[in-house]
C-alpha cells in the first residue's frame, strides 16, 4: 500500500514512543518548541544518505533507520554530547507502506535506545535519500573538538577498524557465514560510541569520528590544532572477521582498509600522556592506541619502523582522487 504525505507524518508520530520532557512541541505544527537546560550548549549536526553512495541499493530499510540515525549519533559521540532531539528529511520514490514501517522501525530502535525524540522534519518524493539533523546537549566549555590536539599526545582509536570498507568489496558475493555476515553489518549498523564520547570529556583534547577514512579524519584533527602525526599501522586495530577474510581476498594493499575506507564510525581522539590512566575508567569499548601527535604538519605512517606511503587518503564526494594532505 502507498501511503499519501499526512498518513507518513501520523506513521511517525505513532511509532515514536519517547516524549522527553524538554520538547514543549513536538511533531504535528509548524514548528517544535525546545527548551535546552541551563549551563548546556546546543550540539547540532546534519548527514544526508543518499542510495548508492551511502549505503547500496541492496540495502534493507531496517539498516536505512539504524544507519541515518547512528552516523549523526556518531557526531555527537565526537563531540561529546548527549544527543536529544532529531529532525528528519525523507525523499522516496514512493512511500509503500511495508518499507516504511521497517524503516522506522530501524530509526525508532536506535532513537528510543539513546533517549532521542524525533521532533519534525519534511517528506517529499523523488530518488532514495534521507536526511537527519541531530541536536544534543553538552556543558558549557567541555565539547571535544578538533582544534586541541597538542604536540606529544598520543592518538588512540576506539573499535575496530575497515570492517566496513571490506565489506563493501563482499557486496556480491552470497556466500553465507559469520565473518562475511559479521563484516556487513558493521556496514549497515553502525554502532556510536555515544557513552564513551561522553567520558572522554574529562580525558581527551581533540576527537571527530571516523566516517571518511582515519587518514583523511585524524588529517582533520591535525590541520585545525596546527600538528602532525605519525601513526603505527602495526597497531591498527582489526576484528578476528577482518583479518579472517582479508586472507582470502585479491587485496594488494589490505590496509587501505583500516586506514581509508571509512564509513567505521569509530572515534579517533588524542589524549595526553598523564591522562592515559583515566581511559582504564572507559570499559564500554576497546580503545588502541595508534600514533603520536608530532610539531611536523602532515600524517607519517609507518610498518615495522619503516615509513609507509598509502595509495588512498580517504574518502571524498566531489573527487575520484584520494583527499590530499594539503
Amino acid at each position: 500500500m502507498v501511503l499519501s504525505e499526512f498518513e507518513l507524518i501520523r506513521l511517525f508520530s505513532s511509532e515514536s514512543s519517547l516524549s522527553r520532557s524538554d520538547v514543549v512541541l513536538g511533531i504535528g505544527d509548524d514548528a517544535a518548541l525546545l527548551s535546552v537546560p541551563g549551563g548546556m550548549e546546543l550540539v547540532v549536526s546534519m548527514d544526508t544518505l543518499v542510495d548508492g553512495v551511502h549505503f547500496p541499493e541492496s540495502t534493507d530499510p531496517f539498516s536505512i533507520g539504524v544507519k541515518s540515525l547512528a552516523v549523526n549519533l556518531s557526531d555527537m559521540a565526537a563531540m561529546g554530547a548527549e544527543p536529544a532531539w532529531a529532525t528528519l528529511s525523507l525523499t522516496l520514490p514512493e512511500a509503500d507502506s511495508e518499507w516504511m514501517q521497517e524503516f522506522c522501525r530501524g530509526l525508532f530502535s536506535l532513537a528510543n535506545y539513546f533517549g532521542v525524540q524525533l521532533i519534525g522534519g519534511d517528506t517529499t518524493r523523488g530518488p532514495l535519500s534521507v536526511t537527519v539533523q541531530m541536536h544534543g546537549f553538552v556543558p558549557a566549555g567541555q565539547a571535544l573538538r578538533r582544534n586541541a590536539a597538542r604536540v606529544g599526545d598520543l592518538v588512540y582509536v576506539t573499535g575496530t577498524l575497515g570492517d566496513a570498507g571490506l565489506a563493501l568489496r563482499l557486496l556480491g558475493n552470497e556466500q553465507n557465514d559469520k565473518d562475511r555476515n559479521y563484516l556487513i553489518d558493521r556496514l549497515a549498523r553502525p554502532s556510536p560510541r555515544i557513552a564513551t564520547g561522553l567520558m572522554l570529556r574529562s580525558a581527551a583534547n581533540a576527537a571527530i569520528d571516523i566516517s571518511d577514512g582515519l587518514l583523511a579524519d585524524l588529517q582533520h584533527i591535525c590541520q585545525a590544532s596546527g600538528v602532525g602525526a605519525a601513526i603505527n599501522v602495526d597497531a591498527l586495530p582489526l576484528s578476528t572477521a577482518f583479518k579472517s577474510v582479508i586472507t582470502v581476498c585479491d587485496v594488494i594493499e589490505p590496509f587501505s582498509f583500516p586506514l581509508s575506507a571509512g564509513d567505521d564510525y569509530e572515534l579517533c581522539f588524542t589524549v595526553s600522556p598523564e591522562n592515559v590512566p583515566k581511559l582504564n575508567q572507559i570499559d564500554d569499548v576497546a580503545m588502541t592506541c595508534i600514533g603520536k601527535i608530532e610539531d611536523e604538519p602532515g600524517l607519517r605512517c609507518f610498518i615495522k619502523g619503516e615509513k609507509f606511503m598509502p595509495n588512498k587518503k580517504g574518502f571524498d564526494h566531489f573527487s575520484e582522487r584520494a583527499c590530499s594532505d594539503d
